[in-house]
């Protein structure tokens, strides 16, 4: 039916009209980024949002608006949240993982969220995480429960459903799991992972050179965790030790992992295997 250039990337798209109903549709209509008038800067925000730059500054630099930086984002999240999993599901199944829990916040400290991370043993690509809250704990505890009331702890929730999504990535004939002596670690574990060897070791100090996740002294059993937890504090500003640019809501920060999960395991693993 012809031909039309579309406006934003400048690329000819091929019409088509339909012989029964006599509607017409083009190649792009069933494409993820159908009617998206800005899509030439859906890489470029991906790259940046995965390399410690914030949203403001995104605007700023690629000369768009706070608002256009933020739909790219939340479509970018959930795209990659489906990539991430059907590249994991293209590799071959782990057979050696790491978990832990990694705590950051949501607007004050005084709401703690947890970020229950897995990875491959010595390759370091992350097979998935999840996002839970928590309740403060230590000297902030009766200053959040003053100010805020009770918070919910989700951690053993989002905990068992990671758990239940690494059965479909990991082999389970020659699977070793390996975490730290939390003892709530146990009894997931074993459910998920009945005959499975669960190998824990104590935790130790952390670095300030490595974001608080690598250790600082000694041989660390974790370290393909540990590392990938201080690249993902590192790599998202949000996560950051010392930032000012924190997290708005746990939807923001799945999306944000999402984002910089994907481009860890597609771009920075591949180039450092060649």
């Amino acid at each position: 039916m012809g031909v039309f250039r579309r406006r934003s990337d400048k690329r000819w798209v091929q019409r088509y009209r339909c012989g029964g109903c006599r509607r017409s549709f083009s190649s792009a209509t069933f494409d993820v980024c159908y009617r998206q008038k800005k899509r030439q800067f859906n890489r470029p925000i991906f790259e940046l949002l995965a390399s410690t730059v914030s949203q403001r500054r995104c605007a700023y630099l690629l000369r768009l608006n706070r608002k256009t930086i933020k739909r790219k984002f939340l479509f970018l999240g959930r795209q990659a949240l489906v990539k991430l999993w059907r590249h994991n599901l293209r590799l071959p199944p782990a057979c050696e993982i790491e978990f832990d829990d990694l705590e950051t916040f949501e607007h004050t400290k005084c709401k703690p969220l947890s970020v229950t991370l897995a990875v491959e043993c010595h390759s370091m690509r992350i097979l998935g995480f999840g996002v839970a809250s928590m309740p403060a704990n230590g000297p902030l505890a009766r200053k959040a429960m003053k100010r805020y009331g009770p918070r919910a702890d989700d951690r053993s929730k989002s905990r068992k459903l990671l758990l239940a999504t690494l059965k479909g990535l990991t082999s389970t004939q020659e699977l070793i799991i390996k975490s730290d002596q939390n003892p709530h670690y146990v009894e997931d574990v074993k459910h998920f992972f009945k005959d499975v060897p669960h190998i824990r070791f104590k935790s130790r100090r952390g670095s300030s050179t490595g974001q608080g996740e690598l250790k600082k002294v000694g041989f660390d059993p974790l370290f393909s965790l540990n590392h990938t937890c201080a690249k993902l504090r590192a790599d998202m500003n949000r996560l950051l030790r010392r930032t000012w640019s924190t997290t708005k809501s746990i939807e923001g920060l799945r999306m944000h992992l999402a984002i910089v999960s994907l481009y860890h395991n597609q771009a920075l693993l591949a180039r450092r295997r060649v």
